[in-house]
């Protein structure tokens, strides 16, 4: 599948400190350590419609973790699939009266739209779910192979269902209690009421055709992926078992990241899928999360069209820190675009006071666990003193956009 375009990325003298980054499963702040080559997956989106400030802000704090390991040197390998088939999709285009494969192509060219214009440093791979059903398929006959998944006895429906017991660490990374994950489980596309199955818990790998679905041969008969196996699967065979980081909001800690580490567990025995694992807060409306079941979403193709600078949406989106759930208000884009405002006039000054120390800061604040909030006031603190007062270093407006280009995303010039 087609990625967007990268970005140009200015080199910024100097280097910050090592990236430390909140881990789920560990429930701390704990050092990132790539090799040469860093290695991150993070789950797309499934393209019904697309793309909210939820799903921006996801991608926004991701790109910033591509940011700083490309600051430090390595090079990136980041992996981003597509859930370009699922039962969202077809509800939504039976809804509207439309092919589901139209009805993703379009929204996932709107998102790469959406993407492009906030910056995000395109993927390396860009994979969609359609294109890997030949991987799935694989990856499920491992696990029927090894006992870890089974065939439902139904004879109209024979569905692949995982073992939760296949692993000895399940529920490590999410670390919530049985209850805990039934709740979350029946709301997050789980099926716990599907009779046949061993444990009320065990998950989808591959769904048994039914009429008006469309569907792909295997071994176990004609279906399709399940949700969690398909990620599983292009992150192994892109990356491997053991990579860096793997990323999503955190709505997907569990069922969908503790599904789709434990699928992998099981066929390469390793004790974890990823060394960290990542996830983003939730962005609100109106005091809600926002949500296409409540109807709340602010799109970014949306603010685009009125005339919103990209630049200013993802200011506003890094004004707080990427693990916190928080709001979306008219007031976080009016401080959003009057920052962006002062940083380019300061960014135009013909000299200003040394940037060296700011870039140092706006380095150490970000490999502390993406501190946005403490990032975005020292460089404030510069600007501010730059327009106000001057300064007799002409390489410091050019070094202080520079590196809020290179670090945070954001073109000052």
């Amino acid at each position: 599948m087609q990625s967007w375009s990268d970005v140009a990325i200015p080199s910024v003298p100097g280097q910050g400190p090592p990236l430390r980054l909140f881990d789920t499963a560990d429930r701390a702040v704990r050092p990132v350590t790539p090799g040469d080559t860093a290695t991150m997956y993070v789950c797309g989106i499934t393209p019904y419609d697309a793309t909210h400030l939820g799903h921006a802000a996801t991608y926004l704090t991701f790109d910033l973790v591509n940011r700083i390991w490309r600051d430090a040197g390595h090079d990136v390998h980041y992996v981003q699939n597509v859930t370009d088939v699922d039962d969202p999709l077809f509800e939504r285009a039976e809804r509207d009266g439309e092919d589901w494969v139209v009805l993703g192509m379009r929204e996932t060219a709107l998102f790469r739209e959406d993407m492009e214009a906030l910056r995000v440093l395109p993927p390396r791979d860009y994979i969609g779910a359609v294109e890997s059903v030949n991987e799935v398929v694989e990856l499920v006959e491992k696990l029927v192979a090894s006992g870890a998944a089974y065939i439902v006895d139904d004879a109209e429906y024979p569905d692949v269902y995982f073992r939760t017991d296949a692993t000895e660490q399940f529920g490590y990374e999410s670390g919530y209690d049985h209850d805990t994950m039934m709740r979350f489980f029946a709301e997050r596309g789980g099926d716990p009421e599907r009779p046949g199955k061993r444990d009320p818990l065990d998950a989808l790998l591959w769904r048994a055709q039914r009429p008006g679905e469309p569907a792909w041969p295997s071994p176990f008969g004609d279906g399709r992926p399940g949700w969690h196996i398909e990620c599983a699967a292009i992150a192994l065979n892109r990356i491997g078992s053991g990579f860096d980081v793997q990323g999503g909001g955190s709505d997907l800690i569990f069922p969908h990241h503790e599904y789709s580490a434990a699928h992998a567990e099981a066929v390469t025995g390793d004790r974890r899928f990823a060394r960290h694992y990542v996830h983003t807060g939730m962005i609100g409306l109106d005091g809600e999360k926002m949500s296409k079941s409540r109807g709340n979403l602010v799109f970014v193709s949306k603010l685009r069209g009125e005339g919103v600078d990209p630049a200013a949406i993802r200011l506003g989106l890094l004004s707080g820190h990427y693990r916190v759930d928080r709001p979306w208000t008219a007031e976080v884009l009016e401080t959003a675009q009057a920052r962006l405002a002062l940083w380019r006039q300061a960014a135009g000054l013909s000299s200003a006071a040394s940037a060296d120390d700011v870039i140092a800061r706006l380095r150490q604040h970000l490999a502390d666990d993406l501190d946005t909030p403490k990032a975005l006031h020292a460089l404030d603190g510069w600007a501010t003193f730059a327009v106000e007062r001057g300064g007799d270093d002409a390489s410091a407006p050019g070094l202080f956009a520079d590196a809020v280009d290179a670090l945070l995303g954001v073109p000052l010039r």
